[in-house]
């Protein structure tokens, strides 16, 4: 299970995304044993895990692209074209 939870966090989100699609479809369509039903439930939360980090990271860094373009707007005192400012 290390090595399955060691590639899961190496997925990049469409992998995780589809493989998580795939699960799902497979989930719906009926079909599996009680046991390989829930192999993929456990599968499926991994990997929307996975997803929830990646788009937790693309929410911070939008919220911080957004913050530094409102920063030099909104201080009076950084100069006229704040080029002093930390990144």
């Amino acid at each position: 299970m290390a090595d399955q939870d060691t590639t899961t966090a190496a997925l990049g989100y469409e992998q995780a995304r589809d493989e998580l699609i795939d699960v799902v479809r497979r989930l719906e369509a009926g079909g599996a044993t009680l046991e390989e039903s829930l192999a993929l439930w456990e599968r499926g939360e991994e990997l929307a895990k996975v997803c929830r980090h990646w788009l937790e990271g693309a929410r911070r860094r939008l919220n911080a692209a957004l913050a530094a373009e409102d920063e030099p707007a909104g201080d009076g005192d950084g100069g006229e074209d704040g080029a002093g400012a930390d990144a």
